[in-house]
């Protein structure tokens, strides 16, 4: 069971690291034919990267469109970061000082992950425009992330698993000398999602994580009259005939 899961893992990271990699280099590439800054928008490179900050820090275009979707989607995010820095104590020894200080915060993140989940899973089918663009995948999705998170929850408070063979496991995985796995269900049920949960996630909407950074309506500066926007083969032909 220790050698499956350690292949599995193996490729999930493989898939995800590569998979996201390739997704970010294609947005770096593809080029934005026009300047479209949803306004008002910034008219300096500062003012952007301060713009960019707020919107990935504090959604902040999704505060001013939906107020209780963004107090559930932060919510949500902001546990899941809780959650995922917490899970850093079985990859490290010795564990990080600022894993250490997170660790009662990361206990009770698990139980605000669920609250945010619920709260956007029911988005899905109250809001009549949300249900109306809802598909299949998105609420797969959310299924998954659900399953996960309550698997999480289960191993903590409802049937612990075997915490120190768990480290050594995952230390294992890190130093490439494999140990024994826990023979627990709930812990291989929530191994194996989150595999999923990587693997699936280089072809999921879940891209809209390293995708925000690439968005022209937020990362372009509001400048059209005092510089002239070009795509990459606008420039090529403006060379070409000899233009600015």
């Amino acid at each position: 069971m220790a050698t499956v899961f350690a292949i599995l893992l193996y490729a999930a990271t493989a898939i995800l690291v590569i998979g996201v990699a390739l997704k970010v280099r294609q947005y770096a590439r593809t080029p934005a034919p026009l300047k479209i800054p949803t306004t008002p928008a910034p008219t300096t490179t500062g003012g952007v990267v301060f713009r960019m900050f707020r919107e990935v820090a504090f959604f902040e275009s999704l505060f001013k469109a939906s107020k209780w979707t963004w107090a559930f989607g932060y919510i949500f995010h902001a546990a899941l970061l809780l959650v995922i820095l917490r899970h850093f104590r079985y990859f490290t020894d010795p564990v990080w000082d600022v894993i250490v200080l997170i660790q009662p915060f990361g206990i009770y993140a698990g139980f605000a992950m669920m609250i945010g989940l619920g709260g956007l899973w029911v988005r899905r089918f109250a809001v009549d425009r949300v249900r109306y663009i809802s598909g299949l995948s998105d609420h797969l999705m959310l299924a998954l992330l659900v399953a996960i998170g309550l698997t999480g929850l289960a191993m903590k408070n409802v049937a612990p698993t075997d915490i120190i063979q768990l480290k050594a496991f995952a230390l294992g995985l890190v130093y490439f000398d494999w140990q024994p796995l826990p023979n627990d269900p709930l812990l291989i049920a929530h191994l194996l999602l989150v595999a999923i949960l990587m693997i699936i996630f280089p072809f999921s909407k879940l891209l809209h994580a390293p995708g925000v950074f690439f968005s022209p309506t937020r990362n372009q500066v509001d400048n059209p009259r005092e510089k002239r926007h070009l795509a990459a083969w606008q420039k090529a032909a403006v060379k070409q005939s000899g233009g600015d």
